[in-house]
């Protein structure tokens, strides 16, 4: 007679292996919600990660003190005794910036490189007895150091003979973007604006046949004009974005050199185009650099980083070279200073040191989704994300696991912005008293909370009133800025 605990131990085998070959609903792993459409393409990802970028302004107007020049400079003013395009880069890397532009050619047509299609350019100049070029010098210095170059040539030349004439100064000019771009290796960023005087023969630029060659030379690169297509400026020279700050625009409602500064400054929640803002400004007041001018204030500096970048923008910070051909010494410092005061702000989330709780999380407590994942500051696809069903009023909180109170004055929030920007509006709560309020998060979004506001906090919990789907929140930070109060 066959033992029963044969057939009990059979049973549980056979159940064993049922559950190892078929997984339980428990153990099956959630999936990713559905983008919200339009979405960062690779490059526009890069860049908006990069947060800091460099601009470089230098030419003709650098020895003349002007900021646009007339045409007819003599180039034989371009002479910079000390030009050292290391210095350059090694100034913008100890600023934490992995992209610099440079402006091969400013509105006087003056090209920095040998340009086969003009004589206006380095080869009428002193400078290593017409033998030298810029643009090489700068691409070397960057390759060297691991940074990435972008270039300017601005469609506005104010010396070329065929300016004005529609067809022979559009091949002219594209012809000149085919040298930059085929001759310098990767270029990461071509910028183009709608830059004219008032009294400029009437021209018409062929942007789309500009950017379909930038497209076919150059696999990776971002385009940036008042209407993208990679970038779009921001409206304004001030380096700062719009409280509201969308990364989607509707192209078609937007032209280079005639948009409307509030739509770019803005964006458009309902945009089918991802065209995310860049904020340029200068570290002096001018553009080019001017023996007279001084760098902006840390506090100007930390004012715009909050406005631009604590805004869903790129900073793209001007630091103009001097007449020697080198980054003054005075901007050097002042971008030592300012990067410090980033270091010394953003080092330490005091969130990392508290408990965590959320409204509700996709796919339950081993789904992949939890609140946990905003602490993880470097992965954009790691983040918080609701049940889909909960559609207004999820939240996040944070409590502190001592008696020790949160002394903190701002707070840093990220959405996952790989699968679309969706947050319309927030809020702030500390304790339960609401400190701070807002619309768009985007990649990006610092409040700055006022002295007073915040008094020996144990819980600050972040709420999102209304998003385009559900919220998904890769990052989160409670920091404390020095500089602030």
């Amino acid at each position: 007679m066959t033992n029963p605990c044969y057939y009990t131990c059979l049973s549980c085998l056979i159940m064993t292996l049922f559950q190892l070959i078929i997984p339980s609903q428990e153990t099956q792993i959630t999936p990713p919600p559905l983008p919200i459409l339009p979405l960062p393409n690779y490059a526009q990802l890069k860049w908006q990660q990069r947060e800091l970028i460099m601009f470089l302004h230098f030419g003709v107007n650098t020895f003349t003190d002007s900021e646009w020049g007339t045409g007819v400079e003599n180039p034989s003013i371009f002479n910079p005794t000390n030009l050292d395009a290391n210095q350059w880069v090694d100034t913008a890397v100890q600023a934490g910036v992995s992209l610099v532009i440079l402006t091969a050619k400013h509105h006087d047509g003056f090209c920095l490189w040998p340009s086969k299609y003009t004589d206006h350019s380095v080869i009428k100049s002193p400078w290593k007895n017409g033998q030298g070029d810029v643009v090489r010098e700068f691409v070397n210095a960057a390759k060297a150091r691991g940074v990435d170059v972008g270039l300017y040539l601005s469609p506005w030349d104010r010396h070329d003979k065929s300016y004005g004439l529609n067809k022979e100064y559009n091949e002219h000019y594209l012809a000149q973007l085919q040298e930059l771009l085929n001759e310098y290796g990767d270029v990461k960023e071509i910028w183009f604006d709608g830059a004219k005087g008032s009294n400029t023969p009437n021209m018409t630029y062929y942007f789309e046949d500009w950017f379909a060659i930038v497209n076919e030379l150059q696999s990776a690169i971002n385009i940036f004009s008042d209407a993208g297509p990679g970038v779009r400026w921001v409206g304004n020279e001030q380096g700062f974005a719009g409280n509201t700050s969308w990364s989607t625009i509707n192209r078609t409602l937007l032209s280079i050199g005639g948009s409307d500064a509030d739509y770019l400054n803005r964006g458009d929640p309902k945009g089918t185009d991802w065209v995310p803002p860049e904020c340029d400004v200068s570290i002096r007041p001018g553009w080019f650099w001017h023996k007279s001018q001084e760098p902006k204030s840390l506090s100007e500096l930390l004012e715009i980083y909050y406005n631009s970048i604590g805004r869903n923008c790129v900073l793209l910070l001007n630091v103009p070279p001097n007449t020697q051909g080198l980054i003054s010494n005075s901007d050097v410092q002042r971008l030592k200073e300012f990067t410090s005061a980033i270091n010394t702000i953003f080092s330490t989330n005091l969130a990392k040191d508290c408990s965590i709780e959320a409204s509700s999380q996709r796919g339950g407590k081993n789904g992949g989704f939890g609140p946990e994942n905003v602490l993880d500051d470097d992965n954009l696809w790691t983040y918080w994300g609701p049940k889909d069903d909960d559609k207004e009023h999820n939240w996040i909180e944070f409590k502190t696991k001592s008696d020790k109170p949160l002394r903190f004055n701002v707070v840093r929030i990220q959405e996952a912005i790989g699968l679309g920007q969706r947050v319309k509006s927030h809020q702030i709560y500390v304790d339960g008293k609401i400190i701070a309020n807002g619309t768009t998060i985007g990649y990006k979004k610092l409040h700055r909370i006022e002295k007073g506001m915040v008094n020996n906090a144990k819980s600050v919990k972040i709420e999102i009133i209304e998003s385009k789907g559900t919220p998904l929140i890769s990052s989160i930070g409670l920091h404390f800025d020095p500089f602030w109060w």
